[in-house]
């Protein structure tokens, strides 16, 4: 049976090259009346392109390597107003936002990781650039867990007439059994958006939401996989396919 979270990787990936099907799913923040519809639609889409670790609590090691593609497939209130109203000639948005990207991590001394995402999703105007900063407080072993902190930022890019920024913070814990490490963690997300265009004027929204996640990643040689699902008010399924030092 094939994984689902391979399915969405691989279901991303073939939207991303046929983005004419979704062509009328761009975001306008001038469609939007009111300040509920604009704090609602920030929230969803703040969560929406917040950062998604696909990477177990213990560190790469100062020479780890992990490079890759991956998918997101996120589920969206696509019944909301703010969804129907923001959406550029469409009254049907989709249920699912899929953002296909590329991923990339580096080790650093003292169990430090770096990384950088970029994505968009097929269709829209709707694209992400994050990054991460991540310590192993215990790095783990044989017997024991590795658990690590780890602070990230997600910037929204392509909607003109909208200026979000992501901040999350969390924790996770992760052990691996021979070729497969399990992972789970939790944290928070705080989201800023504020509008800019001339055409409306909506407060500045600032938001905080609670984010929890689960994943496994496979490894065999110099390929891994990852998959993860992350649990908020806006639910997200990833799947991550690396080349790994």
């Amino acid at each position: 049976m094939t994984h689902p979270a391979v399915t969405v990787t691989v279901l991303s990936l073939v939207l991303a090259f046929s983005s004419p099907a979704f062509a009328s799913n761009d975001i306008d923040i001038n469609l939007l009346t009111k300040q509920s519809e604009f704090d609602n639609l920030s929230r969803q889409l703040g969560l929406a392109i917040s950062y998604t670790p696909l990477a177990p609590a213990a560190p790469l090691g100062l020479l780890g390597f992990d490079i890759g593609v991956e998918a997101t497939a996120v589920h969206i209130d696509a019944k909301e107003d703010s969804w129907k109203n923001a959406m550029v000639g469409t009254k049907t948005p989709p249920s699912y936002l899929f953002f296909p990207k590329i991923h990339a991590q580096k080790g650093l001394p003292l169990g430090f990781d770096v990384g950088l995402s970029y994505g968009k999703a097929p269709g829209t105007n709707i694209g992400q650039i994050g990054g991460e900063l991540k310590w192993a407080v215990l790095k783990g072993s044989l017997v024991t867990p590795a658990v690590a902190i780890r602070g990230d930022y997600t910037t929204l890019v392509g909607v003109d007439n909208l200026d979000m920024k992501v901040f999350g913070a969390d924790i996770s814990i992760s052990k691996g059994f021979v070729f497969v490490t399990p992972y789970a963690g939790i944290g928070q997300v705080w989201i800023t958006s504020k509008e800019k265009s001339n055409s409306v004027s909506f407060d500045r929204a600032g938001l905080s939401e609670t984010k929890g996640f689960l994943g496994a990643k496979f490894s065999l040689f110099v390929i891994s996989f990852v998959a993860e699902a992350d649990f908020s008010k806006v639910p997200s399924y990833s799947g991550r396919l690396n080349i790994s030092f």
